[in-house]
């Protein structure tokens, strides 16, 4: 099978699975802020998980071709919030990478019992189901991790920004001007593994080691 072949077949695969891992990531924060009281996201239709509603088609374009990119991001006003306004837009910035961790394990839990259908069932059609949540888990779990480096625009600049005390507030929208650029910087010269990677992989061990116990559970010395 050619790489070309090979590729197409994927893509059935993990295009729906990268498609899904950003849609409810955008969902989840847009989400949250309604639920802390900001209406902007209800307004603006990012209550849903249609992914026509999350998906930039340049920012997918870009994940396919240099594997960095984006969705579109989901405008919120925190002077709508209930209570302290810095707790709510921390709650908006974890909602995001927490969904992607969710599903991750949902996906794991999915690809184990996919699994077992295969094995113990012979559910051939579940060979596919394999494929597509070890894929889900895989994208979700990045996804998730990747948003936490504290680089804006991404999450975790945001989680960090709400985490400090206020005083540290100016050396942030000094440097959120330049946040592309650094992001840019990260990527190309690969720092960013220095922090992906371990924790990525210590997320999949984690999720491993459930879907493992369902597997022993359901094949016993068959897994």
């Amino acid at each position: 099978m050619s790489y070309l072949q090979t590729f197409i077949r994927n893509l059935f695969y993990w295009l729906p699975a990268l498609i899904i891992a950003m849609s409810f990531h955008e969902y989840a924060h847009g989400k949250a802020a309604d639920m802390l009281g900001d209406p902007t996201p209800r307004y603006a239709g990012r209550l849903t998980l249609n992914p026509l509603r999350h998906v930039d088609p340049v920012g997918l374009l870009m994940l396919l071709i240099v594997k960095f990119g984006w969705a579109k991001p989901v405008h919120v006003n925190p002077l709508y919030f209930r209570g302290d306004r810095r707790r709510g837009m921390l709650l908006v910035a974890v909602a995001g990478p927490g969904m992607n961790f969710l599903l991750a394990v949902l996906a794991g839990i999915a690809w184990a019992l996919s699994y077992v259908a295969r094995v113990k069932l012979g559910w051939e059609i579940a060979v596919h189901a394999v494929i597509f949540f070890e894929y889900l888990m895989l994208y979700n779990v990045y996804l998730g991790v990747f948003n936490l480096l504290p680089i804006p625009p991404l999450d975790g600049s945001k989680i960090l920004f709400n985490i400090l005390p206020p005083r540290y507030s100016k050396f942030f929208y000094q440097i959120e001007r330049y946040g592309f650029l650094i992001l840019i910087v990260v990527l190309v010269t690969g720092l960013y593994q220095y922090f992906l990677t371990p924790v990525a992989n210590w997320i999949f061990t984690g999720i491993f080691t459930l879907a493992g116990l369902i597997l022993r559970l359901f094949l016993g010395g068959a897994a």
